[in-house]
């Protein structure tokens, strides 16, 4: 049946109401600003990691392609977890509750542990491969520079949630089994799963301080739109850079081969999708995906293990 003229002027209403309505329940603080659930303690565990020998080697089952990713990620994790110390800091003196303004302290303690320990990684991994440390942060730090000196800080705040989403992402991937890491360097897997953990711990500190600040759904999801570009983009030219110091950036066989363990049935970021489009609802918070059994089973084997 047609529509008449006026039926889909209210129509259209109705929809401008609904998507208006959904972002002031975005923006709209909810009584106690924490999210995050009374169990999991955002905790700073200052830990170091004796890995200089396996980053000579392919230290992900032996593959080059996926030793290169990893590596490349770490390349872009000191400069922006400085940046998301940065960004939350600058609105700490509006969060009112105490909670989220401890959950805030412990955010920062373990981002200030992981930028240290990654930034002892890169140095490690540049002497021992050769690689120019300096030509591969650069780009990195010119495009936060850019974006501080630019944007308004609710714009950095935004940018922060969107990362902090990527980054719990890829830690549930890492944490939901041990296919990833089964044949990695036992010092490098010990690594990452520390890190994943701790992101999966403190995923929705930011989000929290975003949302009591008001921040609103539409500048959310496009944060995240830039956000998976730009992060996308230095990983995959810090990838490139690697493979081409190794001579293997044509060659066939490691993109085939890394591209499947990456992406295929039983690859790293196989069904990582579905987690990463729920950021985009107006209902969306980090903890509707629930990971505390995965982080349980970490803390268990790392009780085991000490």
């Amino acid at each position: 049946m047609r529509s008449t003229p006026s039926t889909s002027s209210q129509v259209n209403q109705q929809a401008s109401a609904s998507n208006l309505a959904a972002n002031q329940l975005a923006a709209k603080p909810s009584g106690a600003a924490s999210g995050t659930p009374a169990h999991v303690q955002i905790k700073p565990r200052d830990r170091s990691h004796k890995i200089a020998a396996a980053l000579a080697t392919n230290w992900l089952d032996d593959d080059p392609f996926l030793t290169a990713f990893f590596n490349a990620l770490s390349i872009s994790f000191p400069a922006g977890e400085k940046f998301f110390i940065d960004s939350i800091r600058l609105f700490k003196d509006q969060v009112s509750d105490p909670v989220l303004i401890e959950e805030i302290k412990g955010f920062c303690g373990q981002e200030g542990f992981h930028r240290r320990e990654h930034q002892r990684y890169n140095e490690a991994l540049c002497s021992a491969r050769g690689y120019d440390l300096d030509k591969l942060e650069a780009p990195i730090k010119k495009r936060i520079k850019m974006v501080q000196s630019r944007f308004p800080p609710e714009t950095n705040l935004a940018g922060t949630v969107a990362i902090e989403h990527l980054t719990a992402v890829m830690a549930h991937q890492l944490l939901k089994d041990n296919q990833v890491l089964r044949n990695a360097n036992p010092a490098m897997a010990e690594l990452w799963r520390w890190h994943s953990a701790e992101e999966m711990e403190h995923k929705a500190v930011a989000f929290d301080v975003y949302r009591a600040v008001g921040g609103s759904l539409k500048a959310r999801r496009r944060a995240m739109r830039r956000a998976t570009f730009f992060f996308s983009l230095e990983v995959m030219r810090c990838l490139c850079y690697m493979l081409k110091k190794e001579g293997l950036l044509y060659s066939f066989k490691t993109w085939r081969r890394g591209v499947r363990k990456l992406l295929g049935k039983s690859g790293f970021l196989h069904g990582s999708r579905a987690l990463y489009k729920e950021y985009f609802k107006a209902e969306f918070h980090p903890w509707n995906q629930d990971n505390s059994e995965l982080l349980q089973g970490w803390s268990a084997e790392t009780a085991a293990s000490s």
